[in-house]
């Protein structure tokens, strides 16, 4: 249910109700807008009903139910877009285009920070980089682990861009929060369940990529596993869909920009890298997720993608992706945001 505060509430009465909705057995999320608070109460849909009691506590202007499964990732809860802040370096949801770059997989100190220089100097705001890999096959590289997370924090260090990688379990995922500025859940894991609750724990700021089979209210509910922990900062990934088609890796589903826009206030992120699975489509399908609404990107660059550890068939060289973020500054600029 929302509680919808009057216009000048005390914040007294405010928290009599916040008080009075933790008494009925559920989990009140305050948003503050710029005239009135709304209050979300999360809980048992069973016993929803009680909650209209609130509704003649001083300061109460009405409260509504919330129409959708996913109660704090909805419109219905918080109709501005959300803008998550990484570090108070960046800010995801704004007007500025985000560009997250690097390569798939650290595999050492010279690979990781000539990329990190390299995606810098072409304007990416943040670092992408694996030190955990989830892999299909059990003989294909995992990535260095702790020590790849040692090697991102240097190139962090070396270029000041703050690093998003990926956690893929929650005995990891509080060592893996210690040094990253940003934590993914990759595709495989979207609805590992365990796993979302936990980084919904930790006080970093999540890219949840769509599963390669999921639906976008399944896509959503994954986000509200996250949220329903404490942890309102998340940003939605659209990575591709498995589908029937094999010229591509899998099926970028750029709908999902304006329809996930339409559902819900979280930023929303592209990923065309593994979208597509060959660097000859990256560049026009940044351009056209910029054209239909995406708040940022998630580009795969490798100094050298022929000798890559994993995914360098999907990798930019650093000329080319220094040529595409020029170039993305036009779609930017025609789609009212800046690079």
């Amino acid at each position: 249910m929302i509680i919808v505060m009057k216009a000048g509430a005390t914040k007294k009465e405010r928290d009599e109700v916040l008080k009075r909705i933790r008494e009925l057995g559920y989990k009140p999320h305050v948003i503050h807008g710029s005239t009135r608070d709304v209050i979300g109460a999360i809980g048992d849909e069973r016993g929803k009903a009680v909650l209209q009691k609130v509704e003649s506590m001083h300061g109460v202007e009405n409260v509504l139910p919330i129409l959708q499964p996913y109660k704090l990732a909805s419109k219905e809860l918080k109709k501005e877009a959300s803008l998550v802040r990484v570090n108070d370096q960046v800010c995801i949801g704004g007007q500025q285009l985000i560009v997250m770059a690097g390569p798939c997989s650290v595999e050492s100190e010279e690979q990781i920070i000539e990329s990190a220089i390299a995606v810098k100097a072409a304007g990416a705001q943040m670092l992408r980089g694996g030190a955990f890999k989830p892999r299909t096959s059990p003989y294909s590289f995992q990535g260095m682990e702790e020590e790849g997370l040692k090697l991102l924090a240097k190139a962090r260090e070396v270029t000041g861009l703050p690093f998003v990688t990926e956690v893929i379990n929650p005995e990891t995922a509080e060592l893996v929060a210690e040094y990253s500025d940003m934590l993914q859940i990759g595709a495989r894991n979207a609805q590992n369940f365990a796993l979302l609750k936990k980084v919904g724990q930790l006080k970093r700021p999540v890219l949840l990529k769509r599963g390669m089979s999921m639906t976008i209210q399944e896509f959503l509910m994954s986000a509200e596993y996250i949220m329903s922990e404490g942890n309102q900062s998340v940003i939605l990934c659209e990575r591709g869909i498995r589908t029937f088609e094999t010229a591509t890796r899998n099926t970028l589903d750029l709908s999902a920009i304006p329809v996930l826009k339409g559902k819900t206030h979280l930023p929303v992120v592209i990923d065309p890298s593994h979208g597509t699975g060959n660097h000859h489509y990256v560049a026009p399908m940044c351009y056209a997720a910029v054209a239909a609404g995406a708040d940022g990107l998630m580009v795969e660059v490798h100094p050298d993608p022929e000798n890559a550890s994993s995914d360098g068939a999907q990798s930019l060289k650093p000329v080319k992706f220094a040529a595409m973020m020029e170039k993305l500054k036009l779609f930017a600029a025609a789609a009212g945001r800046t690079l």
